[in-house]
């Protein structure tokens, strides 16, 4: 078994005072550093996805921007893989795959940000390309959604996405678990 830490889009903007805050980012951003201090510990590859925003009406994780930068929680260091995508599935159009196939990686650990887009259209397709998935789910975040004129909260979004990912897709464990069985 060779493991990858993969972060995901755990930026700025999704934080207090960004064009995107989340519910729950700034937990979800502690929880993602404890698992990727263990990760470095244990000298695991480390792989962060940076969403820079290309579409002409986007509104946050604009080019050259604060709120585009990875978020201080999580700063990449040293050798560690930086990706940046311009979708929600990390695998679209980058070189993630190859990336993890030229380290041998059978197993990724996924981590970010928000739940019910990138988190889930990467671990869907992570599985799709063989790989064992666990999803750090109290190291994700989401927010409100909205559909025909009803709001459904931030937390039934993130748990709901997180059951669906469960069993197939994913072993969704919390922090504390992950951290406990390494």
């Amino acid at each position: 078994m060779n493991t990858a830490l993969i972060l995901i889009d755990i930026q700025n903007d999704y934080f207090d005072n960004g064009a995107m805050p989340l519910v729950g980012s700034e937990s979800a951003g502690l929880k993602a550093k404890k698992i990727l201090e263990k990760c470095r510990a244990d000298h695991s590859e480390i792989i962060h996805i940076q969403h820079i925003a290309l579409r002409p009406d986007a509104t946050f994780f604009l080019p050259d921007t604060y709120g585009c930068v990875i978020h201080d929680n999580v700063k990449p260091i040293g050798h560690e893989k930086v990706i940046v995508k311009h979708y929600p599935n990390s695998f679209r159009e980058t070189d993630l795959l190859t990336y993890l196939k030229s380290k041998s990686i059978t197993d990724i650990v996924i981590c970010g940000m928000m739940t019910h887009m990138c988190i889930d259209a990467t671990t869907r397709a992570a599985k799709d390309f063989g790989f064992n998935c666990t999803l750090i789910g109290d190291a994700c975040a989401t927010k409100n959604l909205e559909i025909n004129g009803q709001l459904i909260k931030a937390v039934d979004v993130h748990h709901g996405f997180l059951a669906a990912l469960n069993y197939f897709y994913s072993s969704v464990k919390t922090t504390k678990e992950y951290l406990m069985e390494k």
